[in-house]
């Protein structure tokens, strides 16, 4: 290979996705193992992650699913428990796990609910899985990382993290009034916080911290949200749900060796003007 197709190489190492049976942890799951490394589809749903893991490893590749609860403290230990007794080290964690009400046909909850009358039960659950979950997961993942002296942690964020929703997009003409709910903006804000924390306190051993930005993912939305969605992007289209792989094996790999503390944006444009 050449000197860059190295620096994209993961051949012998680890890494753990959570939510790796959701629309993009299962493509960054291929992804990482294409490029060489062990990967852990870890999932609430054990079922959906032994799919993952099941087609992972029907293309040769080296793969595990494992049911993990980001919200407890004692699943996220066990589940990196169980990678180091299979695999014996750990150098990647991909934080894609996450309560993100979307516009698609699989997802109605939440989106009648008006900010003044949001349920607290919401927003402490979404609170609890898009923050709590990601803090206990890079807890216990760093530990392995100090150990080895190296690792990557990749934490999901989302242009509304950057970005007020523009709710005018959720409205259909003759049909209820939809929103995205305010959880979704207030921990994707969180979560770069905590990138830049995490990439912080490291500093010096060995362990790099970066976040991923993506924008909307086509997912068989309805026509008059697609073309909602896409008017308010430079390229004039919802991302394709694999046009974030370059992007997660970029920060996972050598690629980005000079880059902690960061947060890419692949969004369209969205958030350019």
């Amino acid at each position: 290979m050449s000197a860059i197709q190295d620096a994209f190489d993961l051949s012998g190492k680890v890494a753990l996705v959570t939510g790796g049976a959701g629309l993009l942890g299962r493509e960054f799951c291929r992804t990482l193992s294409e490029a060489g490394a062990g990967v852990i589809v870890a999932d609430i749903g054990l079922e959906a992650a032994q799919a993952v893991a099941e087609s992972i490893s029907a293309e040769g590749h080296s793969s595990l699913a494992l049911e993990m609860d980001v919200t407890q403290a004692k699943s996220v230990r066990g589940a990196v428990e169980e990678t180091l007794g299979q695999f014996g080290r750990l150098d990647i964690l991909v934080n894609s796990a996450a309560l993100d009400p979307k516009f698609d046909p699989s997802h109605t909850e939440e989106q009648s609910s008006a900010f003044e009358d949001y349920p607290l039960e919401l927003w402490d659950k979404a609170l609890a899985v898009n923050l709590t979950g990601m803090f206990l997961c890079s807890q216990a993942c760093v530990r392995p990382m100090l150990e080895q002296g190296e690792g990557v942690i990749i934490n999901l964020c989302s242009t509304y993290g950057l970005v007020g929703p523009d709710q005018r997009i959720y409205q259909n003409a003759g049909q209820p009034l939809r929103f995205k709910p305010v959880h979704y903006s207030t921990t994707k804000a969180g979560v770069l916080g905590f990138t830049r924390y995490l990439a912080s306190y490291y500093s010096g051993k060995g362990i790099r911290v970066n976040a991923l930005s993506p924008g909307g993912i086509f997912n068989d939305h309805d026509e008059t949200f697609v073309k909602a969605y896409s008017a308010r992007t430079i390229l004039g289209r919802m991302a394709r749900r694999d046009e974030m792989n370059g992007a997660i094996l970029f920060l996972a790999s050598e690629a980005s060796s000079y880059m902690t503390g960061a947060n890419l944006v692949v969004d369209g444009g969205w958030t350019a003007w």
